[in-house]
């Protein structure tokens, strides 16, 4: 599937979503969004894709928020801003959600600057490979603005509290390398062996079973929230769906008929010896 500004490619059960806005360094519009949020919701519901790929087009990974979809929203009557705004915030965090509660491993491939709503989106996948050209920067006090796009939730949870203030409040660039040492990035890539990585990093992370992850990825989101005792019963919930699966019956079936066969080895070998 392509579109003017969303291009979906799917090889090996690896989906790759790329930004295609080059000459604006991939900037989100609100046509772009709502053709995002098609993508991520068909790839969510194919159980042929096993995992996922975020990167973007030319130099940039995400430049944020379109400034002319700013200044039109100014432009809107007085008495509308606030509900324009409201209901423009809920498509933000409807796309942004869709990345964190996807189903399957998610990886943003950083390949360029990263800032605003482009570094809070890098932030909702599960993992993080940048290029070691990458940058990232939490810029929305300079539009007079606060992170719109779970940076305040997933920033503080990657490299915690009082970090996550210093880089939000000064809106200062984070470069590859430091990103990569204080917990932003997970690895560090070349330009052009980035999204080869990142597809074969997907690859290894989607090979288990598909529902024991999604299960497991669901409860892990919400640990930080939850009690103790609140995990342990959603597990205990989700280990009774796991024992209904195809995969762990398979899984199960394949070890026990192995076992007789290994039984019959160690028995010959103890023939033998005797």
């Amino acid at each position: 599937m392509s579109t003017s500004t969303i291009e979906l490619t799917l090889d090996s059960r690896i989906a790759t979503i790329t930004l295609n806005r080059p000459e604006k360094r991939n900037a989100i519009t609100d046509d772009m969004r709502t053709e995002l949020i098609a993508v991520l919701e068909k790839v969510s519901r194919d159980s042929q894709v096993r995992a996922v790929v975020l990167t973007g087009n030319g130099r940039g990974f995400c430049a944020g928020g379109d400034v002319s979809g700013m200044a039109q929203r100014m432009d809107a009557p007085t008495g509308e801003v606030a509900f324009n705004g409201w209901s423009r915030q809920q498509r933000v965090h409807h796309t942004v959600n869709l990345l964190y509660a996807m189903p399957k491993p998610t990886i943003a491939a950083v390949n360029g600057a990263a800032a605003g709503l482009g570094a809070d989106m890098a932030l909702s996948c599960d993992f993080i490979i940048a290029s070691d050209q990458a940058s990232f920067a939490w810029s929305y006090i300079r539009r007079g603005l606060i992170p719109d796009g779970g940076g305040m939730y997933f920033l503080p949870r990657r490299v915690g509290l009082a970090r996550a203030k210093e880089l939000i409040f000064s809106a200062r660039k984070v470069e590859a390398q430091e990103a990569l040492a204080i917990g932003i990035a997970d690895r560090i890539s070349h330009p052009e062996t980035l999204l080869a990585d990142a597809q074969a990093w997907a690859m290894e992370l989607s090979r288990g079973s598909p529902t024991a992850l999604a299960l497991g990825k669901s409860i892990l989101n919400q640990s930080y929230e939850l009690s103790a005792q609140q995990v342990f019963a959603q597990g205990s919930q989700a280990q009774a769906v796991c024992y209904t699966s195809h995969e762990h019956r398979e899984a199960v079936l394949e070890f026990l008929n192995k076992t007789p066969s290994n039984k019959t080895a160690n028995e010959t070998r103890t023939d033998k010896a005797q």
